[in-house]
Formats: structure tokens, sequence, C-alpha cells
């Protein structure tokens, strides 16, 4: 979200973008929370966020070989064909969706004041081609969770089997906590990213912080 400079107290992963713009979080309603939790330097279980990373929805075949030049040129590998699985190069991650669908993150944070580069990259790779890139960072965020409890949190509110002989490094899935959507990768060890929509992400704060309290005390 981008709105014009103004006093306020929140410093909540909020960066000046541009002339007299503001890039703001979408956990920009949960400030008081996360400097609460985060100012306790828990240990069993901490949950930060990694904001304005760009992140691409793609749409392609990958049984055309065109489509997968593409993607190794611009991304630097190629997509992950087997579900739920996980693919990285040239700084970007590439989640499977679906059979044609695919989530690419970037690993660095964009400035969303300015047209997005991997966007623009992958339509000029795509020009001929019956394939999509189309830039969504701005409707979603990513939440990072690790800590020995981590797992506990998970389940309390996320109906997968979580063991790392299932779920483990590599992989991605599309699930839910609670009633918020999410998309879970597994970093290895018991942390995890979370990708989630802007629209839950304040909910979403808020009911796994809750979760997590009892474990915490």
């Amino acid at each position: 979200m981008l709105n014009e400079i103004k006093a306020s107290a929140t410093v909540v992963d909020r960066a000046i973008s541009g002339q007299g713009v503001w890039q703001e979080s979408p956990l920009v309603g949960t400030d008081a929370l996360m400097k609460t939790h985060q100012g306790g330097s828990p240990k069993a279980f901490r949950l930060t966020e990694r904001p304005f990373l760009e992140l691409v929805n793609v749409r392609g075949d990958t049984r055309d070989p065109a489509f997968a030049k593409s993607i190794q040129s611009v991304i630097g590998c190629m997509p992950p064909e087997k579900p739920n699985t996980v693919a990285r190069g040239n700084g970007y991650t590439m989640l499977w969706l679906g059979p044609d669908e695919w989530l690419v993150q970037s690993e660095a944070s964009h400035d969303a004041s300015r047209p997005a580069p991997l966007e623009a990259k992958l339509r000029e790779a795509f020009v001929g081609q019956f394939s999509a890139a189309v830039d969504i960072g701005s409707g979603y965020t990513v939440l990072d969770i690790d800590g020995p409890k981590t797992r506990e949190v998970l389940s309390r509110g996320c109906p997968l089997d979580l063991h790392p002989k299932l779920f483990g490094e590599g992989q991605c899935a599309q699930s839910h906590y609670f009633k918020a959507s999410m998309t879970i990768v597994p970093l290895g060890g018991d942390r995890y990213e979370l990708v989630i929509r802007r629209s839950f992400a304040d909910y979403f704060v808020k009911m796994m912080l809750d979760a997590a309290a009892p474990l915490l005390a």
C-alpha cells in the first residue's frame, strides 16, 4: 500500500520509496503486537516479516521448450514439475502451485513504487508464447517463523502433517491456518516461510501469536 508521507507512531517494516510516498507493510495494524512479541526475544517461537518481496504468478506449459528456456534464462532454474516442490536460482524461489502454475518469490525486497523488474523480464521472455506472468506482490506478504515450538504452533491451526520426514526442505504446500489461506515452505530445521494474503495478514498474525502464547509462557 502506498500512502502520502504523514506523521505516524508506527515503524513496523515501513520504508520510504520514491519521492513523497511510503511503502507500508500489511502488518502495520499489528505493530504493537509484533513489537511486544519480538521485544521478548522468544527462543521457542519467533515470527518476523520479510516485507516487500517480489511475488509473481507464472502460468505456462513445461512441455513447451520455449517456456522452459524462458524460465531458465530469467530465474536460473527449470520450473519444478513434481507437485509441491521448490526450485531455486538467480536469487529467486519458484514454488509449484499446479500443473501449469508457479509462484516466483525474490530473496530480496523490492521498491513497490517502481515497476516490478521480475514481471517485466518474464513478460519480455514470454513474447510469442502462450504463457503469463502477473505481479501479485502488493496483495501478499511473507512471514518467517522459527524455533523449537514452531511445528506445535502451526499444528494448532494447520491440518498438514508437518513431520520433517513427510514435509521437509525442498517442498511446499497450499493450506490454511485457522481461516486464513497460506502457502507454506519448510526451510530446514524448525524454520518455515509462509506466504499470506494482505487481506488476511492482520488476522493471521493475531491468531498465530495467540496460539503460540501458552507455549511461550
